[in-house]
């Protein structure tokens, strides 16, 4: 997976749970529950759709790094690569 493709998997996965939100105001460090104002079921959702379409496993202890826009594109690279970045 490369950074657009993993970048491409985060935004169609939020514009699924939160399609009334408005995506200019997501800036890449900021928290999806502040600029998106998701609330706790969203961000399930949201990983559930993640798992599901890019086929990476996401536990529980990973959602911490999960939270934001660079956060998930990070994470969904090191699992399909196979190394930190």
């Amino acid at each position: 997976m490369t950074r657009d493709e993993a970048l491409s998997a985060v935004r169609e996965a939020l514009m699924e749970v939160v399609p009334e939100a408005d995506f200019s105001t997501l800036r890449p460090d900021r928290t999806f529950r502040d600029a998106l104002e998701m609330d706790s079921l969203d961000f399930l959702s949201l990983i559930e759709l993640l798992s599901g379409s890019t086929g990476v496993r996401i536990d529980d202890e990973d959602t911490p790094r999960l939270t934001t826009l660079d956060g998930c594109t990070r994470f969904l690279l090191e699992r399909t690569q196979g190394a930190p970045l």
